[in-house]
């Protein structure tokens, strides 16, 4: 395949209940012109859709998705379906793998052949390419039930190194990947001279693309170079959304005033003409004939100016509309009071189950203003570390002592219960503030009057991260100590932002676990508790 290309050609699709999802989309991708994609986009905006509909596993509702090549689709979850899939399966060459173990025995038959094709060292390859994933101690028939979240999509990247596609679709490929693998997948991806499209929040693998296009309400939008250009853009578009807004505010404003000048002034002829043929003492035929003119004019005049009024508005709706699509969510935190630098957590000679013999023992104690990125490998601990500051998880040995209020965030949002909706759960939470209150702080997380009345087990990832952590910022008191676990991977971009911002904002203790640096960099953290071959260590930032 010389070209490999991918067309999009008015591509809609709607939802079971009969919303639309996006509509009318048109764009061309190929390897050659457009090269590496990242394709970003709010929450709920599609892009996971728009990435299986590319990849072929689902059709639109309506227009057409042509592809020319083979394409390897990676979704955002791994599923591992039948238990007895193993490490190959997963890497999507175990039926290769089963052709090469026949025909080595002998036992070949013609189709192992054509199913192996010209891949004879497919066994050197799959192994080079899993030692590459820090993956080499593994067994390819091993099964893969057994891995983790991060080692399985760790074993599936090694499966796209391996395809013989012409295109890769990878849908949040660096989501459970620690700081090394992500560094690996982007060399791994800046090597891959075919097309490639990455669904991604992840600023730096997004910086590494050669354009990046944004799905929207109003559809497809390319901009080229990386993600810093893409902000860039945005930012100049975003300001020119809002300029714009003001100048038609302003003109419906002056148009207004000057409509109502023009009126005054024909009131004032009019009756200026009424009192003239009175006193003139004219004919009441002239002065019927006049007052009927007088009327058609002011008629006239009505319907001019109501057209007018009609399409100012339009003018100031269609503004607003821009403006509102390019709106900042706001996070914004509760005031935390009194914590100075008073000691509010020591953990003394603490003993952790399940992790790793380099990381099992900790000594440690946080003031009340520290802010602490907690980084290390997958499975060394970091998530077990904070359920036991959290009191979710027992420590083998030592004391725990946490003085203050916390609120753990885990991965999977534990402290959501799904069943329940949102506001009830804040309502819980903080029983002092009105509800109106409640939804107001909700709908600035951009949770509008709709999501608030769902079961949370029906919200999408990053809407649940937000009701999530309304609920611990504003909950009353609020907490002092936030122990958050990888928070920003169900975010879009703006929501990234956004949490940026509010953590920022907040001025209580913080532990972060998460190997987006791109975030870590943005908290004014104090310190960096990593987890290293050689134990725990803590560093001053």
């Amino acid at each position: 395949m010389t070209n490999p290309s991918l067309t999009l050609e008015g591509v809609s699709f709607v939802l079971p209940d009969g919303s639309p999802l996006f509509s009318d989309l048109n764009a061309s991708f190929d390897a050659h012109h457009t090269g590496h994609t990242g394709l970003v986009g709010r929450n709920g905006a599609g892009k996971s859709v728009l990435a299986r509909m590319m990849a072929g596993r689902l059709a639109p509702s309506a227009g057409r998705c042509t592809r020319a090549g083979e394409v390897f689709y990676l979704a955002q979850q791994v599923q591992i379906d039948d238990a007895r899939a193993s490490v190959a399966t997963l890497a999507g060459v175990q039926n290769a793998l089963s052709a090469l173990t026949r025909i080595e025995a002998g036992d070949g038959a013609p189709e192992d052949f054509d199913t192996l094709g010209e891949r004879w060292d497919l066994r050197q390859r799959l192994q080079a390419e899993l030692e590459r994933c820090g993956l080499g101690h593994l067994d390819p028939q091993a099964p893969a039930h057994a891995l983790s979240g991060g080692e399985a999509m760790r074993v599936a990247l090694a499966g796209a190194a391996l395809s013989r596609a012409d295109w890769l679709i990878l849908d949040e490929p660096s989501n459970h990947l620690d700081r090394p693998n992500r560094e690996a997948l982007m060399r791994q991806l800046q090597c891959w001279p075919k097309g490639l499209v990455v669904v991604s929040h992840d600023r730096r693998l997004l910086d590494s693309m050669a354009r990046i296009v944004e799905l929207s309400a109003s559809g497809l939008r390319s901009y080229g170079g990386g993600y810093a250009l893409y902000v860039e853009r945005r930012a100049q578009e975003e300001a020119g959304a809002l300029a714009l807004l003001e100048r038609r505010k302003l003109e419906r404003r002056r148009a207004a005033l000057e409509l109502r000048e023009q009126r005054e002034r024909a009131e004032r002829r009019e009756a200026q003409g009424r009192r003239h043929g009175r006193e003139a003492n004219q004919a009441k035929i002239l002065l019927d004939r006049q007052k009927a003119r007088s009327e058609s004019t002011a008629g006239k005049l009505r319907v001019q100016h109501a057209a007018a009024r009609e399409q100012r508005d339009l003018n100031v709706r269609e503004a607003a509309m821009a403006v509102a699509d390019d709106a900042r969510i706001v996070m914004r935190s509760t005031p935390v009071t009194g914590m100075a630098r008073r000691w509010i957590v020591e953990l003394d000679d603490i003993v952790l189950p399940h992790a790793p013999a380099a990381t099992r023992a900790i000594r440690l104690a946080l003031h009340g203003q520290q802010r602490v990125a907690v980084t290390g490998a997958n499975g060394s601990g970091k998530s077990t570390l904070l359920k036991v500051l959290a009191g979710q998880l027992a420590p083998l040995a030592g004391s725990r002592s946490v003085r203050v209020a916390s609120a753990w965030l885990d991965q999977r949002l534990a402290s959501l219960a799904p069943q329940r909706t949102v506001i009830e759960q804040m309502r819980e939470a903080n029983r002092t503030a009105g509800e109106d209150a409640l939804r107001t702080r909700l709908a600035q997380l951009g949770l509008n009057a709709s999501k608030l009345a769902v079961p949370c087990g029906l919200l999408s990832g990053g809407e649940r991260l937000k009701a999530a952590l309304a609920c611990a910022i504003h909950a009353d008191p609020p907490a002092q100590l936030l122990l958050l676990d990888e928070p920003g991977n169900h975010l879009d971009l703006p929501s990234l932002q956004a949490l940026e911002a509010m953590l920022r904002d907040y001025r209580g203790a913080l532990m972060v676990v998460s190997h987006d640096e791109a975030l870590l960099e943005r908290l004014e953290l104090t310190d960096r508790l990593e987890a290293t071959p050689e134990g725990w260590k803590m560093t001053p930032l």
